[in-house]
């Protein structure tokens, strides 16, 4: 909402005009005082008291609007010319960048994307009185990139269930090994677990064995032949 202009009697009058015309306390309104008015001198040269008043931003706005500038300026900097639309999605940031040059935004397997998330959350929560999460997208990547990780994570598992043997992923980032253990969290067929070094680590997915030791069957081949009549087993009078 833009700025009114209100007159009072008095700079309090017109606060408490400004608190009814916009329904709120006058703790939530942004008030600059233009004149305190005059009384004048015997009735002459009376002035009203004059205010500019506007509805104070929610912390929630404020924060939208302090995530989506650390990102423009980014984005002027590197010379991508692009738009930033800012979001709350439940209890984080999300920030979508509208742009022709996206795929330079995304990078090899969203590395660059990725990169450019880390420093926009290091930069906000650095300045920002209300701290949160950002999210970074453009083009609907991250949906796009969780669907076709969710595809190789149950390719994987199907190799390791058939072959018995375990199936390991092409090198992934943090981001994207998540998205592998979190698809097959629930197959209790299949365990999960990253391996190597680095930044860029493999996901190896391990067949779950069905244990069946050797003790078990024999205890159960030897109740089978054993007679209810004879302890022993050996069925000899």
């Amino acid at each position: 909402m833009s700025a009114m202009e209100i007159e009072g009697k008095s700079v309090e009058e017109a606060i408490e005009t400004a608190c009814q015309r916009l329904s709120l306390p006058a703790d939530q309104l942004e008030i600059e005082i233009v004149s305190h008015g005059s009384s004048g001198i015997f009735g002459i040269g009376t002035r009203n008291a004059k205010i500019i008043v506007s509805p104070k931003e929610s912390g929630d706005e404020t924060s939208l609007e302090q995530a989506k500038e650390i990102l423009e300026n980014i984005l002027n900097h590197i010379q991508i010319p692009a738009t930033v639309e800012a979001n709350w999605e439940e209890n984080r940031i999300r920030l979508d960048i509208s742009s022709n040059g996206s795929g330079l935004l995304i990078g090899k397997r969203g590395q660059t994307l990725h990169s450019m998330q880390f420093i926009v959350n290091k930069m906000y929560n650095r300045l920002a009185s209300k701290k949160a999460h950002i999210i970074i997208d453009t083009e609907n990547y991250r949906e796009r990139r969780r669907q076709a990780l969710t595809e190789v994570a149950l390719n994987l598992a199907s190799r390791a269930k058939k072959s018995a043997r375990p199936a390991t992923s092409s090198p992934l980032s943090a981001y994207d090994r998540r998205i592998i253990h979190l698809a097959l969290k629930d197959d209790r067929q299949v365990r999960t677990k990253s391996k190597g070094d680095g930044a860029l680590r493999k996901v190896v997915v391990f067949p779950v064995k069905k244990e069946l030791s050797s003790r078990k069957r024999s205890n159960r081949h030897h109740s089978s032949t054993r007679s209810p009549s004879d302890p022993s087993g050996s069925g000899e009078k």
